[in-house]
Parts: C-alpha cells; sequence; structure tokens
C-alpha cells in the first residue's frame, strides 16, 4: 500500500530567494523529494508553475511562505501576491513561516512599513495572516537554517505535536540562546574582549555588538552545514530569529556608564555587574597571553 505523499507548495512574498537557497542546502533534501510532493517551489523543477497555481486552485496539505507579505502592490504571475497566499493559506493543514521576513516582516518591513509577517510584526502585533494563526509555525532566520525547516515538515509528516512559544516558533530549536553552546563562552565568563571580526578568541559581546545573549536559535548546537556557526567564525550574531531585526545598531553594544544598556536573558543587572567585577581582578593568564 503506497503511503499519500503530503503535497507542499512554497509561496513567495517580498523575498530575497536566501531561504529558499539555504532550504537547497539541507543535505536530506534527495530525501525529502521522495518523501514529500512539492507543487511548486519557486527554484527547482515542480509539477505546477506558478502560472498555473494562480490559474487553478491545487489540492495542498503544507504551504510554506518566504518572505514579507504586502496587502496590495506586490504582483506576481498577475495576481497580488498576497492574495495568492491567502487562498492557499485558507486550504493548507499547516502554514510553515520560512525566515525572519514571513515570520515578522523583517528586512522587508525595515524597506516599506507596509510589510508584515504572517501573524506577528514588531509595531503591529497582528499580521496579514492573523486569523490563520492556529496553522502557522514560525522559522525566523535571516536566511533559515535548512534543518529547522527539514525537522518541522518531518514532524507534519509523522503527525507529531510542534511545541510552539508565544511567537509560534518551535520551542526544539527557539527554547535557548544562540549564546548556549558558544565555543566563547569561557571568554564572556572572564570578560575577555575580542577586538574584531575574524579572530579565534574573545567574546564578542561587548565591544562587537553579538546579540547571542538575547537571541533564541539553536545556530551554535545545530551547526551550518555540521560544521560552523557565525560566532564559531568570529562574526557576531546579529539577532535574525527575533521580531526586531534587523536593529538599527548592529555590531554595536549600547552602553551607559559602560555598562550594556541590555542585559542577557534571564540575568539581572545586579547579578551581571557583580559577576563583572569579580571577573575583572582575577587575570586568567591562560586565556589573556593569546594575541587577538
Amino acid at each position: 500500500m503506497t503511503t499519500r505523499k503530503p503535497k507542499v507548495l512554497w509561496l513567495q512574498g517580498i523575498t530575497c530567494n536566501g531561504d529558499s537557497h539555504s532550504f537547497l542546502n539541507a543535505p536530506e533534501m534527495p530525501q525529502l523529494l521522495e518523501e514529500f510532493d512539492f507543487v511548486h517551489h519557486p527554484l527547482f523543477a515542480t509539477g505546477c508553475s506558478l502560472e498555473s497555481v494562480v490559474r487553478e486552485t491545487c489540492d495542498i496539505d503544507i504551504l510554506v511562505i518566504e518572505g514579507g507579505l504586502l496587502k496590495r502592490g506586490f504582483v506576481r504571475a498577475g495576481m497580488e501576491s498576497f492574495e495568492l497566499i491567502a487562498r492557499y493559506a485558507s486550504i493548507a493543514k499547516k502554514i510553515v513561516c520560512a525566515g525572519n521576513c514571513a515570520s515578522f516582516g523583517g528586512i522587508s518591513r525595515k524597506l516599506d512599513n507596509r510589510a508584515t509577517g504572517a501573524i506577528y510584526c514588531e509595531q503591529e502585533p497582528a499580521g496579514l495572516l492573523a486569523s490563520y494563526a492556529s496553522k502557522i509555525v514560525n522559522l525566523p532566520g535571516c536566511p533559515i537554517h535548512p534543518q529547522w525547516l527539514v525537522y518541522v515538515l518531518q514532524m507534519i509528516r509523522h503527525g507529531k505535536n510542534i511545541a510552539l512559544d508565544e511567537l509560534h516558533r518551535p520551542v526544539e530549536i527557539y527554547g535557548y540562546t544562540v549564546h548556549e553552546g558558544c565555543t566563547r563562552n569561557e571568554y564572556f565568563e572572564w570578560k575577555i574582549d575580542a577586538k574584531g571580526f575574524g579572530l579565534k578568541e574573545g567574546c564578542l559581546f561587548y565591544e562587537q555588538g553579538c546579540q547571542a545573549p538575547f537571541t533564541h536559535g539553536s545556530c551554535n548546537k545545530t551547526l551550518w552545514g555540521g560544521v560552523n556557526s557565525k560566532t564559531r567564525a568570529g562574526m557576531p550574531c546579529i539577532g535574525c530569529t527575533e521580531p526586531d531585526f534587523p536593529s538599527t545598531n548592529l555590531f554595536e553594544t549600547e552602553t551607559l556608564m559602560s555598562i550594556p544598556a541590555k542585559m542577557p536573558l534571564g540575568v539581572p543587572k545586579r547579578a551581571y555587574l557583580t559577576m563583572t567585577g569579580i571577573a575583572k581582578a582575577f587575570k586568567i593568564e591562560r586565556l589573556e597571553k593569546k594575541k587577538f
């Protein structure tokens, strides 16, 4: 007996294609193409063109949305992009928002403040697909980590419940911060700062604006390509899984009298100042002797 494959439709709003390109790097791609029926995807051969998806209403199970949503003024294949997405949102059993723009508005919203995420955007909690919130799984990132999308698609395929946080992000992926698992944590604890990008040692938080202590995601646990992450490569986390991304002061930690204005998640200011004072009172030769 042949098991029916879940039918996946991938539609785009305002996007740079980054999430699509990232998804194509998933090592499981050959397996996914066997286990799912991709009705349409903008970057690889599928059974239906975008024009046929517009012309006829296809039967689908999962709608993947990439890019920010604009109610009017963004036309694809002769139809307003949002009208097409809303049509299939009403049919789909599950809706997956791939990337920060689809989830929260992201860079699309920074460029055009009429753009929103599906059910959320920074300044207006209700996005354009808020009425379908019960179906929606947000997977913010810029771009999305391919393994995150593989995980969610497989959970849906097997009928598994996906525990979500208050922003509809899977807790399994976004239940901890990017700071957790960072190979530079010892430098953070002893307040030894990196003096630039691309260096192997030193914490990137205080002087380079790393957002990892208050950004949710498994980037330092589920490594990109199985080998790396931004902070491992010496680049500060830019907070791309959060609703306020992109911030206006990337690569800069705002301070008030040399104290970070924003504390790491769950850390009281008094505790941070106490631990900082203690750390700076000691000289850790093993760490400080390295030139960075």
